[in-house]
């Protein structure tokens, strides 16, 4: 009995080794049985054989997810070409595009042997397969791309889907640097029912690779130009989830566009520029010549019609408002501007001798200040123009001597003098005469002087109104070409 003792254990340890090897190998056979349960017999190899064998296996499970287990995720390998752009629509805010858009996923335990069945692949309805439902988020309107009715299934068991798309996205467009402005549109694909759990999307290809496909095949070459496409995954929570623990496997696609602004340069920048040189130009012109304000008024008629032209060409949304729409308005306000400045100078220069003396204020800010802020300096006006009052050659009429001033003395001592009365009334009237003119005389003087400080702050202001026009100039032109280097810069096809 000793003996035995010593062999249960061994025993017990052996078979239960033995239990736990049946077992692994139990499983091993269920998943290889299962696995291979939809491996496809071909009575013969062709295509009409291959396709029973697929209508009895395959076709009668298109509701379902072609997976064993249901917990196990679908993984749709996805990748497009961008084929053509058609239209992009600020406005709107739409981006009109035309993509060639691929699917790659396996249905799981589909297999059948080359030799057997006579072909690796065959092609099917697209309906009578289980297909995954991706969409495009940012799509807004019917697919108006032509219907194509086949998919590849491979003998591995992979699918193939090829289809093209019209697409029509939504996308923000930010047209504040128009003409020279470059978009950012986005594709996002993701399952519109299916959640991680059930349907995983990968990329088929590097997004560098669709990048360079698609500029391949591009095939217009119209106003936009293709700079790069981006792409990236993520997991969105935001869409259905009403327990905030789905999520769905999205690919985002960034589509990078830029303007072609050659059109707009010829078109509205440069004809905009002539006219605003022009009327730059046309300060060289007197001021008091009426054919400068004809002239000015027919480059403002000339401009609004020519605005009204170009409406068209000009980009209308209600977000921002372009760079290149503020740059006309400020072009218009500024030949508005120098027209009524002709006006006033004019004004100035053809009534000066009626206006009032010029406030003092006045004086500072514009005869001083602005002056040397436009290179004019403050003239210096000749007060010694006029004759100087001495009082040792006037005499300081009293009262008295107003009324009888032949009567007294040039020193102011009164000494009877004996004149007839028509010599003293032919010497009074001589003396008002001689008050007179000596009033006339100054008062021409005085306003010779104030007519040249309002003829000075007439040149004041159009100068001013000059340095004006060339500092816009200057930097309109050097913010446009910085504008323009950038949209260069930012090309990687370049």
């Amino acid at each position: 009995m000793n003996k035995t003792r010593p062999g249960k254990p061994y025993l017990t340890m052996n078979c239960q080794t033995s239990t736990t090897h049946f077992i692994f190998t139990c499983f091993i056979m269920q998943s290889a049985l299962m696995r291979s349960a939809d491996a496809l017999n071909c009575s013969q190899p062709t295509a009409v054989s291959l396709l029973q064998a697929l209508r009895e296996s395959v076709f009668n499970k298109t509701k379902v997810r072609p997976v064993i287990n249901p917990r196990t995720p679908t993984k749709i390998s996805l990748g497009f070409i961008l084929f053509a752009i058609l239209d992009v629509d600020e406005k709107a805010q739409i981006l009109d595009t035309f993509i060639w858009l691929w699917f790659d996923w396996n249905i799981e335990g589909l297999s059948w042997d080359p030799v057997e069945c006579g072909t690796d692949r065959i092609t099917l309805p697209r309906k009578k397969l289980w297909r995954p439902d991706i969409v495009i988020n940012e799509f807004i309107s019917d697919n108006q791309a032509p219907d194509t009715y086949y998919v590849y299934l491979y003998n591995n068991g992979k699918v193939e889907d090829r289809l093209p798309v019209h697409v029509v996205s939504s996308c923000n467009l930010d047209i504040y640097t128009f003409p020279f402005d470059i978009q950012n549109c986005t594709y996002t694909f993701s399952s519109y029912t299916h959640t991680i759990r059930d349907v995983q999307i990968l990329f088929s290809e590097p997004a560098e690779a669709t990048f360079q496909k698609s500029l391949q095949y591009m095939q217009t070459k119209g106003e936009w130009q293709l700079t790069d496409i981006i792409g990236r995954k993520s997991a969105n929570t935001s869409y259905f989830s009403m327990n905030g623990l789905d999520s769905w496997d999205e690919l985002v696609y960034n589509i990078v566009l830029k303007r072609r602004p050659t059109l707009y340069v010829v078109n509205l920048l440069i004809p905009s520029y002539c006219l605003i040189t022009v009327d730059l130009f046309s300060f060289l012109l007197p001021p008091q010549n009426m054919d400068r304000s004809a002239f000015k008024m027919t480059l403002i008629l000339g401009y609004t019609v020519f605005l009204l032209l170009m409406n068209d060409l000009l980009p209308v949304t209600g977000d921002t408002i372009p760079l290149i729409n503020v740059f006309f308005s400020m072009c218009l306000a500024l030949m508005v501007a120098s027209l009524l400045e002709t006006i006033v100078v004019t004004n100035i220069l053809c009534g000066s001798s009626d206006y009032p003396p010029l406030p003092n204020w006045v004086k500072v800010l514009v005869l001083h200040y602005l002056a040397r802020m436009v290179c004019l300096g403050q003239k210096i006006f000749d007060q010694n123009s006029a004759p100087q009052k001495n009082t040792n050659d006037i005499i300081s009429c009293s009262p008295e001597k107003e009324r009888n001033p032949i009567r007294y003395h040039e020193k102011g001592i009164k000494t009877p003098l004996n004149f007839d009365e028509q010599e003293l009334k032919e010497l009074r009237m001589l003396h008002e005469d001689v008050l007179t003119i000596r009033q006339h005389v100054d008062k021409h003087f005085s306003s010779d002087q104030n007519k040249k400080e309002w003829i000075h702050l007439g040149e004041v202001i159009d100068r001013f109104l000059f340095a004006l026009y060339v500092v816009f100039l200057t930097v309109s032109f050097f913010t446009i070409l910085i504008f323009w280097l950038y949209w260069y810069s930012f090309d990687k096809t370049a």
